[in-house]
């Protein structure tokens, strides 16, 4: 049986999938999502090029499979390793992907038809059967437009045409993990670049599996202490102000019991 998106043209598409592979468990995870990824799709309708940007520099030179997998010398950074892989990459399309996903079958065909219905589309996501339900969206229409974090952008996958990039530059470097997806919604916003949450692309967020493996006085470094970098670029905060008390609260975490 022929699919019905078997006489689309084949695209190419970079995956860029960010893993933290410190076990057995989380390369797993990372492995099954590869895995449902290249089975989603027919080659010939969707050509998935597949990079995989490994902070666990422990395990290396391991290759998760059906993928090119980097190991970079630089200190992890969310968006500094979406930038590695954006500069390693050069497709039209491009996405950015937590490792903590299952890809369901078309997923990336009905995103790419789309992009191809409206051309001033050039940033979406896909619908999340877990996340999403829980704000009771209805449309008429295949795509929701919108900036709000988890709605509409779902920092877990961003699927972005490449142009976007010559529009609004690399991601923020300074961002090591939390209010990413928010730093690039106001981006978009001011830029004026239409996001849409692409209802009948559907991949399933299965949670943070990697960040709750993490030290506790980590994780509050990679979250809470992105705060005042955020309030510093968008609200008005001053340079000395984030400097301060960002120092403030590592002095904090580094000597408090944290249970």
């Amino acid at each position: 049986m022929v699919s019905k998106y078997a006489s689309l043209k084949s695209t190419n598409v970079d995956i860029i999938i960010l893993s933290c592979g410190s076990s057995d468990e989380l390369r797993a995870v990372t492995n099954n999502a590869i895995q449902s990824l290249r089975s989603s799709e027919f080659s010939e309708t969707v050509n998935f090029n597949i990079l995989v940007i490994e902070s666990h520099k422990e395990i290396k030179p391991y290759q998760y499979p059906g993928s090119r997998t980097i190991y970079p010398k630089a200190k992890f950074g969310f968006h500094r390793y979406v930038n590695i892989g954006i500069k390693l990459t050069k497709s039209e399309y491009v996405c950015v992907c937590n490792n903590d996903l299952i890809f369901e079958r078309h997923w990336a065909s009905k995103m790419l038809e789309q992009f191809s219905k409206d051309d001033t589309l050039l940033s979406a996501s896909p619908y999340c059967p877990i996340t999403h339900p829980f704000f009771e969206i209805s449309s008429p229409t295949d795509v929701v437009y919108g900036y709000e974090v988890r709605k509409h952008i779902a920092g877990w996958c961003l699927f972005v045409k490449r142009d976007l990039l010559s529009k609004i530059g690399l991601f923020d470097p300074k961002y090591r993990f939390w209010y990413a997806d928010n730093d690039f919604a106001n981006t978009l916003q001011k830029n004026s670049v239409r996001h849409g949450l692409v209802l009948t692309s559907r991949v399933v967020h299965l949670g943070s599996a990697t960040l709750e493996t993490i030290d506790l006085r980590d994780q509050y470094k990679l979250t809470v202490a992105e705060r005042f970098y955020f309030e510093h670029k968008w609200l008005g905060r001053s340079y000395n102000s984030y400097r301060y008390h960002r120092r403030k609260l590592y002095k904090h975490i580094n000597n408090a019991e944290i249970e």
